[in-house]
């Protein structure tokens, strides 16, 4: 019998509660109705399902802020506020200003020693920046004056005018500060990244490229490059390009490109060895992409391309497109990887925001929010104007070792957790029901964006947030529903016979005996082969 173990060591261990957020990108003119689109799923095996939210304010002269990193709830310090700041819903605030990130690691020795966490750069710059450029200018002005307090990042920082990809690191333990550099994704491209340093080689006198005036001397001091200037590739110096942060990380914006713009299997062999080209940071869409395409997108596995992950014996008998952590095993000495596809179990939230500079300033930003796997969750909306989180999913309302019903996060859960035990059965009927509610939430946006305008700002604003919070309780209560349904129908293995929405019942009021699906034939096979011999059926002669 093969002898399986887990690899799990220190450094993996040590790195995998940060290396798990995707961040897809649509830049003006490649999005639907004049939108910029920004994607984030915040995956964390720790991280709640919550929508934050600081309302604006007025601060006096003197009044300090505290710095708590967002990963461990470290308090890191103190900085002073400004005289106002902005209100901030998630990564959103009032202005339409989205920030989204994924963390890339890097060389460790890079690891920040300043104050400020990449957590904290996000919320703090959304409360003090109105445009993508403004918080391209705090972010910086942040980091040189406090110190950069965490690995490799990369922000996808956007408005309704147009989105920056920056890349950041620390410069170790001897440096608080920072070496960075950004680039504005052309309009009409689409662009991403996820877990991996997506910029390589850049322009040097490009006003739409911005860079650390130090950030290829410090490479040089450090040994990581020895080129001419114009040769540096950021990723290359300061990134780690191995096997899992090619195929666990740059595959899943491959995944992005692949399904809206053609001939990206040229970047398999990048993908898979790290041979040929690297995988551009944007390409162009074959077609206007949209806030549909986006949240099919965020709950993506691959599907239909070489890396689908219902396809090997690891999907089991019910195809399911998730695998335990950890990411790689070892059999007989020799290393596999699970694939890491954009829609996960861990993820804590994800959203696709959507940003339009031609609708009022309380409508520019809308911040189609879910949480839980992105796959099975429902996207709520939540238009930037919005100036509390509805309850299902506040802030307090549970938390990851607390249960509670009237929480979103919880009863989605609920229903994914079901479904990863039993999925190609499952999940007809969750995308019903998440069909249903997301459809009767586009309408009712739509209706918004025609009517809403029309009311005075006080009036429209208020609509808004009744928008947000009837859909919130409405997708919740209907999703425990749900997970109530999918328990009762799918018990001990079995399949409760329905007809007209209700489970049967026989003739004197019983209810009707289930059927037995089983498992697919692969499964089967797989048995018998495994111990056919100790199950096979064999014919008994006893008389």
């Amino acid at each position: 019998m093969k002898r399986l173990t887990a690899i799990f060591t220190a450094a993996l261990a040590a790195t995998i509660p940060a290396l798990a957020c995707t961040s897809l990108i649509v830049a003006k003119g490649a999005g639907e109705d004049k939108s910029v689109f920004v994607t984030y799923a915040a995956d964390s095996h720790s991280l709640y399902g919550e929508l934050y939210n600081q309302p604006a304010a007025d601060h006096p002269k003197g009044a300090m802020r505290k710095v708590v990193e967002w990963d461990t709830g470290k308090p890191l310090g103190e900085i002073p506020e400004p005289a106002h700041t902005y209100a901030t819903i998630g990564n959103m605030n009032e202005h339409g200003l989205t920030i989204a990130e994924s963390t890339w690691g890097g060389r460790h020795e890079l690891a920040g020693s300043g104050m400020i966490d990449y957590g904290s750069l996000i919320y703090i710059t959304l409360q003090r920046a109105k445009t993508a450029r403004e918080a391209l200018k705090t972010m910086i002005e942040l980091v040189d004056k406090y110190g950069y307090a965490s690995e490799g990042e990369s922000f996808s920082i956007a408005d309704p005018d147009e989105v920056w990809v920056m890349e950041m690191i620390g410069k170790g333990a001897k440096d608080k500060g920072a070496v960075w550099v950004a680039r504005r994704v052309p309009d009409g491209y689409i662009s991403g990244h996820a877990n991996h340093a997506r910029i390589h080689t850049f322009p040097l006198d490009d006003p739409e490229t911005i860079y650390s005036k130090d950030v290829i001397s410090f490479a040089r001091k450090q040994g990581y490059f020895s080129g001419k200037d114009e040769e540096f590739d950021f990723s290359k110096a300061y990134a780690v390009t191995d096997f899992g942060a090619l195929r666990g990380c740059d595959a899943r914006v491959w995944a992005f490109f692949n399904r809206h713009a053609d001939g990206m299997d040229k970047y398999l062999p990048w993908i898979d060895r790290a041979e040929g080209e690297p995988l551009p940071l944007w390409v162009k869409p074959r077609k206007a992409v949209t806030a549909a395409d986006m949240k099919a997108m965020m709950r993506d596995h691959f599907e239909d391309t070489p890396y689908d992950m219902t396809n090997d014996i690891g999907a089991g008998p019910y195809k399911v497109p998730y695998r335990w952590r950890p990411m790689t095993f070892e059999v007989d000495s020799v290393e596999y990887t699970n694939e890491r596809a954009i829609a996960t179990q861990q993820t804590g939230f994800s959203f696709v925001a959507q940003m339009r500079g031609h609708l009022p300033d309380y409508m520019k930003g809308l911040l189609w929010f879910g949480t839980d796997d992105a796959n099975t969750c429902v996207y709520l909306p939540i238009f930037c104007s919005v100036d509390h989180a509805p309850h299902e999913v506040a802030v307090g309302n549970g938390d990851m070792n607390t249960l509670s019903w009237t929480s979103n996060f919880w009863v989605n859960n609920y229903v994914a957790n079901q479904a990863y035990n039993r999925y190609s059965q499952m999940i007809p009927d969750i995308r019903k029901v998440q069909t249903e509610l997301e459809e009767g939430i586009v309408k009712d946006v739509e209706v918004a964006l025609d009517q809403v305008p029309f009311f005075e700002d006080e009036d429209a604003r208020e609509l808004l947030q009744n928008l947000a919070d009837i859909w919130a309780k409405k997708a919740t209560d209907r999703y425990k529903e749900l997970g109530d349904y999918l328990f009762v129908k799918y018990m001990d293995g079995n399949m409760k016979k329905e007809e007209n929405g209700q489970f049967m019942r026989n003739e004197y009021g019983m209810p009707a005996y289930p059927s037995f699906p089983g498992y697919d034939e692969r499964y089967y096979r797989s048995i018998v082969k495994d111990a056919g011999e100790r199950l096979k059926v064999k014919e008994i002669d006893y008389k």
